[in-house]
């Protein structure tokens, strides 16, 4: 291997990727992605079932077509895995940067008539995720954040119009995960998908309260910092939560596996499974329940 030209490759990556223009981007093709979302549920979406036995509706299919598209028009030489595409067995191209799309994630939210349904889009370089773009059209509210730039990571949110005017950067407010207060951690846990571990975890913790939310939303209150711990220890795609680790990431805080890590993305040979995980508003020195 050319060691130098793997350094030049990162270099061009890093300088390719922190301008505006990737967040920029981002930011439009998830609100416009959102706008069609909006018109599939207006009219009523189709609904078939996958090979997993998952459900898939129109929305899905043209907020995918919407992103995919935006994507390979401006970042052609970045490939792009997208849910739907990887579903049908489509060949998944990936180098040591790819873009990671969900364009409906929470589809049996979106089915059953709540708003806890978004838009993911997320940059993975070298297996981490770097920047992300998570949009709730239902409620009107996109969050962006990128650590491409270490010394100077960005966590935004704004009100956005599906379908509407994209939104910049200076347009949106600083976002920042807090720091976890002992005895007084607020949990997230899935809505669509309940586990007894998870609250045997939160049991032994001392958390008491905890609010149930679909989608990536959780990784978005947890950057917020109006939440403190999200575990997760059912199964999961690398699609639905790669957009929501870059936001967390940059808002401050950490989503690591079971063994203390942080997620590494980017698995075909594991079918694009997400091992299970704990996501953290701020990085914790000590876990709740074991400080003096």
């Amino acid at each position: 291997m050319n060691v130098r030209a793997g350094v030049d490759e990162a270099q061009d990556r890093h300088h390719l990727f922190s301008n505006h223009l990737l967040l920029n981007e981002m930011a439009r093709l998830s609100v416009l992605a959102g706008g069609a979302i909006m018109q599939a549920r207006a009219i009523g979406p189709r609904v078939r079932r996958k090979t997993d036995d998952s459900p898939v509706c129109d929305a899905d299919e043209a907020a995918e077509l919407i992103i995919v598209a935006g994507l390979q028009e401006h970042f052609p030489q970045v490939p792009v895995v997208a849910e739907e595409a990887a579903s049908r067995g489509g060949a998944m191209i990936m180098g040591g940067a790819f873009f990671l799309v969900d364009p409906l994630d929470g589809t049996r939210e979106f089915l059953n008539g709540s708003q806890d349904f978004t838009v993911n889009i997320a940059l993975i370089v070298d297996g981490a995720p770097r920047a992300g773009a998570v949009y709730a059209p239902l409620l009107g509210r996109l969050w962006i954040g990128s650590d491409l730039d270490p010394a100077d990571p960005l966590a935004m949110a704004c009100d956005a119009v599906p379908g509407g005017p994209a939104p910049t950067l200076e347009a949106m407010h600083p976002i920042s995960a807090r720091a976890p207060a002992p005895g007084e951690l607020t949990a997230l846990i899935s809505r669509s998908h309940p586990d007894e571990r998870i609250h045997a975890f939160l049991d032994a913790a001392g958390v008491r309260e905890r609010r149930a939310v679909g989608s990536s939303l959780k990784f978005c209150l947890l950057a917020e910092g109006i939440a403190d711990v999200y575990p997760r220890f059912g199964p999961t795609m690398e699609w639905d939560i790669a957009a929501g680790d870059a936001l967390l990431r940059a808002a401050g805080g950490i989503v690591l596996d079971e063994a203390g890590r942080p997620l590494v993305y980017g698995r075909p040979e594991e079918g694009f499974r997400s091992p299970c995980f704990i996501a953290w508003g701020a990085r914790p020195d000590q876990k709740p329940g074991k400080q003096d």
